[in-house]
Order: structure tokens, then C-alpha cells, then sequence
């Protein structure tokens, strides 16, 4: 079972990054990502593969120690649940970037190929993002608090 949730994970995230990254403009990707509960599912395959093993996750994560962690992560709920994790909330990011560079106006050939590095290599591509959101700020956005649009 636990293969089977590995294998199914990234094809529940793959059609909202594939419209965010091919399809910015259209309408239909603003009504498909609007929601954070797109990171769900992957969250819940997380929660499915960690709780018959969650006294070994619960020891990892309050108590942290490099070999405990390397053990955990080295077997197969341990990669199984990390992965989903990173794809629920590399998903969460994705959409996070996706919807304040619409807001802030920033072009879809700047914004799409960021998207595309955060889905592999989620770390570098927020530091991307917010790089060039900061780059991009224009005086108005400079002078306002613009609340995070998580939510």
C-alpha cells in the first residue's frame, strides 16, 4: 500500500501545477487553484502513511538526532510520507506563488519557469519568487501592506 500512495501522490498535485505553469491566463486555472484545500489530498496520503507509525515519527520529530532521522527516512513509510509531505506543501508554495504574482502583475514568463523549479527544488524556487517579487515591487505595492494571500 505504501507504493502504491508513493506512486499515486504527484499525480494528485501534477494537473494544478500543470495548469499554473502551462495555462497562468486562463480563467479555469484561477477557479481550479482558488482554494489552499488543493493541498489536501497529498496531506492526507501523508497522514495515511505516517499513523501506523507514528510513535516512530513522533520519537524523530521531538526528539532530533541525525541517525534516528536517517533511519526513518531511509525506509519505506518514512521516504513515502516525506515525499508527501514535500508534495503538499511544495504545492501549497506553488499556489502561494501562482496567486501573488497575478496580484502583483508579474509576467506568467517569469513566473511559470519558478513554478517549475519549486516543484523540484521547492527551497530554491521561493527564494526565486521572492526575489523577484522583491525586484518587481512597484512604489504602490512598496507603500501598502499587502497581506499574504495564503488563504
Amino acid at each position: 500500500m505504501t507504493t502504491t500512495l508513493f506512486n499515486l501522490v504527484f499525480w494528485l498535485a501534477a494537473p494544478f501545477w500543470a495548469a499554473m505553469i502551462f495555462a497562468p491566463g486562463h480563467r479555469w486555472t484561477a477557479k481550479l487553484v482558488a482554494s489552499p484545500l488543493i493541498a489536501v489530498p497529498p496531506l492526507l496520503i501523508y497522514l495515511v502513511i505516517m499513523l501506523p507509525h507514528f510513535s516512530q515519527f513522533f520519537t524523530a520529530m521531538t526528539r532530533p538526532d541525525l541517525t534516528t532521522l536517517t533511519e526513518l527516512l531511509g525506509s519505506a513509510p518514512g521516504s513515502a510520507a516525506t515525499w508527501s509531505h514535500l508534495i503538499g506543501f511544495d504545492l501549497f508554495i506553488g499556489r502561494w506563488i501562482y496567486l501573488d504574482s497575478r496580484d502583483r502583475r508579474i509576467s506568467a514568463f517569469l513566473t511559470s519557469p519558478i513554478l517549475f523549479l519549486t516543484i523540484f527544488f521547492s527551497p530554491i524556487g521561493l527564494l526565486s519568487y521572492l526575489v523577484v517579487r522583491e525586484v518587481k515591487k512597484t512604489p504602490e505595492v512598496r507603500d501598502q501592506r499587502v497581506g499574504a494571500r495564503w488563504l
